[in-house]
């Protein structure tokens, strides 16, 4: 039965940016029920960062209707639609952390805009409660001795943590991932995905993760939704996606998203390009460009 609190896109097609007009994704129809835990796989390119930025509410559908627990942003004033993206929580493949600021600050970030406690604690130093806060969610990554560095004496792979621990302070009940694991290690990412699915599942907050490790998608999340060239392809429970669609789904494409046919060269040259070049002399005059 579907619940008045899901996330939902009807019809929607957006671009990748706010500033563009060229769609980046096409007519999609997707229903995310509170709680679930889904995640998105495709090509570079296919329109997985795209689909996040419009379920936040970041870009603005060029058609369609996106409805977060039945209410489109896009029709509210701005003051609205700023309220209701305080339940939506964006990750980033590359978490946006100002490298002079401590972890603790980072992390504890991740309660805005719902946590009147910011400022106090930006002017005049975080509390124990803060604190220990903040070193709960980055124990769940296993970095909590890098509460009180600073973010430019960390490596990528703890920066990237650094973001994820972010969600876990957040009020929000929606979690949009954007490749938390591009920087891991395979231990780490498995230990890293690990816990961000427990801290979902015992918030009861939905989980939309893309992911370019196609295996642990399957492994780990009960739907899968894949995209190609900003269409969903495939819906449906990861035992649903076998091999040989995955590779479909990663093979090169035409221009217009539909696979290459067999023997095609994806970059074949004009056929211009194999003529002999054209050496005959010009009309008295001519300037050779």
């Amino acid at each position: 039965m579907s619940s008045p609190s899901a996330l939902e896109l009807v019809g929607v097609s957006a671009p990748a940016a706010p500033a563009s007009r060229v769609p980046a994704l096409h007519g999609l129809d997707l229903r995310l029920e509170p709680g679930e835990q889904v995640a998105v796989i495709g090509a570079s390119g296919a329109g997985k960062s795209s689909l996040l930025l419009t379920m936040a509410a970041a870009v603005r559908p060029l058609g369609g209707q996106l409805r977060l627990a039945g209410v489109d942003p896009w029709v509210l004033g701005s003051a609205g639609r700023h309220r209701l993206r305080a339940q939506l929580f964006l990750a980033p493949q590359v978490p946006p952390l100002p490298p002079r600021q401590r972890v603790v600050t980072s992390v504890l970030a991740g309660g805005l805009p719902a946590w009147p406690g910011w400022w106090r604690g930006w002017l005049f130093g975080w509390s124990d409660a803060d604190a220990s806060r903040a070193q709960a969610a980055l124990q769940a990554f296993d970095i909590a001795d890098k509460l009180w560095l600073r973010v430019d004496r960390l490596s990528g792979g703890e920066r990237q943590r650094v973001g994820l621990a972010r969600a876990l302070v957040s009020a929000a009940r929606w979690w949009l991932v954007d490749e938390p694991l591009s920087a891991l290690d395979p231990a780490r990412a498995h230990q890293a995905l690990g816990s961000l699915q427990a801290a979902a599942r015992d918030s009861g907050r939905t989980l939309v993760c893309t992911l370019h490790q196609v295996d642990l998608a399957r492994e780990r999340f009960a739907r899968i939704v894949a995209l190609r060239a900003g269409r969903i392809v495939y819906d449906g429970p990861a035992a649903g996606l076998d091999d040989e669609a995955v590779r479909a789904l990663y093979s090169p494409s035409d221009a217009d998203g539909t696979p290459s046919p067999p023997g095609a060269d994806p970059i074949a040259p004009p056929a211009w390009a194999d003529a002999p070049p054209d050496l005959s002399p010009g009309p008295p005059g001519a300037l050779c460009r």
